[in-house]
C-alpha cells in the first residue's frame, strides 16, 4: 500500500483544508461543499499523473498534432452522503469516468461501539478498470475497506486509488494490514495523529456530511 500526503508540500490545497476545519467558516454550507469539490479537483489532477496514456493524432485548424491522452477506463466511486461534493471534483476533471455509489454508515451497538453497515451499491462492472474510491474522511478505515469489498462484487480492477481529505494515522495503519489492499494507492490532503474515544479524527473537522448538507435525525 502506498500513501501520498499532499500536505507534505505547501500549496493552495492548504487553504481549502484550513477552511474546512475552521469553525468560523464551517457554518457556510455552500463554501464547505465548494472546498470539497476543489480538493477533489486537485486530487484528480494528481492522480492523473499516475494513469496510463496513449498517443492520439488530432487535427488543428493548421496541422495534425500528436497528443497523449488517458487510456485507462475510470470508475469513480464515493460513499454516500458526505462524499458527493468530493466526488463532483473528480467528475469535473475526468469527463468520461463511470460512476459508482455505496451507502455506508455507523450502526452503534453502544455509546462508543459501532459496526459499519453497507446498505446499497450502484456500480458498473469494474473488471480491468482503474477504480477511484473517494470519501472525505478516513477515520478507522473500516468504511473504505467494506466499500471496496462491496465494489469487488462488480469485478476486479486493474488499479485502485483511495482518495480522502483527512485521514487518521490509525486508519492508515489499519488499512496497511489488510492483504487485499497491498496494491492500493491512498491519497490524502492531510493526515491527523489520532482518533478520540468515539473514533472521530482529531483535530479533524467534524462530521463532513452534516457540514455539507445539514444535520440529520
Amino acid at each position: 500500500m502506498r500513501v501520498t500526503d499532499l500536505s507534505s508540500n505547501n500549496s493552495v490545497l492548504n487553504t481549502f483544508v484550513a477552511e474546512l476545519r475552521d469553525i468560523d467558516i464551517q457554518h457556510d454550507q455552500m463554501r464547505f461543499r465548494n472546498n470539497l469539490v476543489r480538493i477533489g479537483e486537485i486530487m484528480a489532477y494528481e492522480i492523473s499523473k499516475t494513469l496510463n496514456y496513449k498517443e492520439k493524432s488530432i487535427q488543428t485548424p493548421l496541422a495534425q498534432h500528436q497528443v497523449d491522452l488517458i487510456r485507462d477506463q475510470l470508475v469513480t466511486a464515493t460513499i454516500l452522503r458526505a462524499g458527493l461534493p468530493f466526488h463532483q471534483g473528480f467528475l469535473n476533471f475526468f469527463d468520461d469516468t463511470q460512476n459508482a455509489f455505496v451507502s455506508a454508515f455507523r450502526k452503534y451497538t453502544s455509546k462508543e461501539q459501532f459496526d459499519i453497515q453497507i446498505e446499497y451499491i450502484s456500480s458498473p462492472h469494474i473488471n480491468g478498470k482503474t477504480l477511484i474510491l473517494a470519501d472525505p474522511m478516513l477515520a478507522t478505515g473500516s468504511s473504505f475497506e467494506l466499500a471496496y469489498k462491496a465494489l469487488l462484487t462488480k469485478g476486479k480492477p486493474e488499479a485502485v486509488h483511495f482518495a480522502c481529505v483527512v485521514a487518521s494515522a490509525d486508519g492508515l495503519a489499519y488499512l496497511e494490514k489488510i492483504p487485499e489492499l497491498t496494491g492500493v494507492h491512498i491519497w490524502c490532503a492531510a493526515v491527523d495523529p489520532e482518533l478520540n474515544n468515539k473514533s472521530y479524527i482529531v483535530p479533524g473537522l467534524g462530521d463532513a456530511g452534516d457540514l455539507a448538507f445539514g444535520l440529520k435525525d
